[in-house]
């Protein structure tokens, strides 16, 4: 599902490289000799929001089994700590695959409380492909550009348009990027992941990821155990499921996580005058995305972009005041203006988001067997449609380009462990961009985790997120090491209500043709 959504403030053939994976049945193999790591030199990178931030850059190997071959370049970014005695580094994620995380070091440095922050250097990177880091993915400029095709197939001729754009963007990736694609995937990062750790000169790594994330955290936890040290993974990816399955059991949670929001409109009917049954307001925003169909707002929404638009709130409900504001005024006024802004501020694709997209696909597609026969995608995606239809086409373009890669997938490691310390795992039960199924599966999967659910959440990445019962598990974590035990009667070893629905925000005024106008030619009043 689309990483652009995330909350934290989300062909041609080609020869496949050699890259470790553990079959399920296999024990991490040696690591081949390093090359010996020079210093990391940090200097100021200083923003107004994150002024203690410090920046650095670490050559790795683009193919760790061949350490004397090809580097790449990753970028670095830290929180030093200022306590007397240090815990290490707490190196940070947050998600995608392909979601930066340079600046995060400097929001969970900030985030967590001073005690606990001034105890660790907050590491941040960004991963190979993405962002700072070199060579940076970009596979085909544009590729989201409005207006798309709608996102539900219309007959045999929409579904032959979505499958050409969506083999277009693989074979433009295999032939811009084909050097680096059969590296780019979640074992590489997680051994990326230990070449900082060297780099920092630490015994162990301290880890705090989200989403992807996770997944990413368990990979590395597989392949060193012996170096883990206190890891936090909230929101956790189901890594029974990776990725087809995975992206399945997305859309069915972001339907369901869309009727919950259609369902707060309805209760908002005051403001909102949609009216109150949840059906009734779910046929409205069918009808609006019939009518964009027809004549996309602003000339940049129409179904495909929509349903972008509306995404976030599945990750985040502190969207849904807004996102309904602009449903009431295209449904209630004919003003698609609010519209056409909310798309803007939340989908909307520019340089980084085409980035992300690119380093998404080639991890996505890379690292586990997706079908190449197209009419299994079709089968799949239109039963799955008949049940869920908020997201599961748009979801299924999103990921299309795996049927056409042009790399070879890997066997995804099992990342069942039994040699870690206590592992603090967060999940909130109604999450929809990793459901709640996945957190108990990793938790079952590795021994001496701890499970940390909300009641009732339906956010994603909810720790540091307001909700100060689940950041006192966190903070009481990071802090000491201890983490909650249950009693055995659940599968929950503690329990935190979750945070109050939103207040919903009124719909701007309906605009009169002589100020739109005046809009239309930016006069003043």
């Amino acid at each position: 599902m689309n990483p652009r959504a995330g909350t934290l403030i989300a062909t041609g053939a080609l020869i496949a490289g050699t890259v470790t994976v553990l079959p399920a049945s296999a024990e991490p193999r040696p690591e081949p000799t390093a090359r010996p790591i020079a210093p990391l030199v940090w200097t100021g990178c200083a923003t107004p929001a994150y002024p203690k931030l410090q920046c650095a850059t670490l050559q790795v190997p683009l193919n760790h089994d061949d350490p004397a071959g090809r580097s790449i370049t990753l970028a670095l970014t830290r929180v030093a700590h200022t306590a007397k005695e240090s815990q290490g580094p707490l190196l940070v994620n947050p998600g995608g695959p392909g979601g930066s995380g340079r600046l995060m070091a400097g929001f969970v440095a900030g985030a967590l409380p001073a005690r606990v922050a001034a105890r660790y250097d907050v590491i941040g990177f960004d991963p190979r492909g993405v962002g700072r880091s070199e060579p940076a993915l970009d596979c085909r400029p544009g590729h989201f550009d409005p207006v798309r095709h709608d996102s539900v197939p219309s007959g045999a001729e929409g579904e032959r348009r979505g499958v050409e754009r969506a083999r277009a963007f693989a074979e433009a990736c295999g032939k811009k990027h084909g050097d680096v694609l059969p590296y780019i995937d979640t074992v590489s990062a997680a051994r990326d992941m230990d070449a900082i750790r060297a780099a920092l000169g630490a015994p162990r790594l301290n880890y705090l990821g989200y989403s992807y994330g996770t997944y990413l955290g368990a990979v590395y936890a597989r392949l060193h155990p012996e170096r883990v040290g206190r890891f936090a993974l909230d929101s956790v990816v189901n890594p029974q499921g990776v990725w087809y399955e995975d992206n399945i059991a997305q859309d069915y949670a972001f339907d369901t996580r869309h009727k919950d929001f259609m369902a707060w409109v309805a209760r908002q009917d005051a403001t909102y005058r949609l009216g109150t049954d949840p059906a009734e307001v779910e046929a409205a925003w069918y009808r609006m995305r019939d009518a964009v169909r027809e004549s996309p707002a602003g000339g940049k929404v129409g179904p495909g972009e929509l349903e972008d638009t509306f995404l976030p709130g599945g990750y985040y409900d502190g969207y849904w005041p807004k996102l309904a504001a602009a449903f009431a005024a295209y449904v209630n006024d004919k003003d698609p203006a609010p519209l056409t802004k909310a798309y803007e501020d939340h989908a909307a694709a520019d340089a980084v988001a085409d980035n992300s997209y690119s380093v998404y696909t080639s991890v996505q597609c890379r690292d586990a067997n997706w079908p190449r026969d197209w009419n299994v995608w079709r089968k799949d995606n239109w039963d799955v449609h008949a049940k869920a239809p908020f997201s599961t086409w748009n979801n299924a373009w999103y990921n299309a380009p795996c049927a056409f890669w042009p790399v070879d997938s890997l066997t995804p490691p099992d990342v069942t462990n039994d040699k870690v310390p206590p592992v603090l795992i967060v999940q909130a039960t109604d999450d929809a961009a990793t459901p709640y199924e996945g957190g108990v599966a990793l938790h079952r999967m590795v021994r001496g985790s701890s499970l940390v659910v909300e009641e009732g959440g339906g956010n994603h990445g909810v720790t540091l997120s307001g909700n100060d019962c689940l950041d006192e598990h966190l903070t009481a974590y990071l802090d000491t090491g201890v983490v909650p035990r249950g009693d055995g009667t659940s599968e929950a070893d503690a329990v935190c209500a979750a945070l109050p629905e939103p207040k919903p925000v009124a719909p701007p005024k309906a605009r009169t043709g002589a100020a739109v106008l005046h809009g239309l030619l930016g006069q003043g009043g």
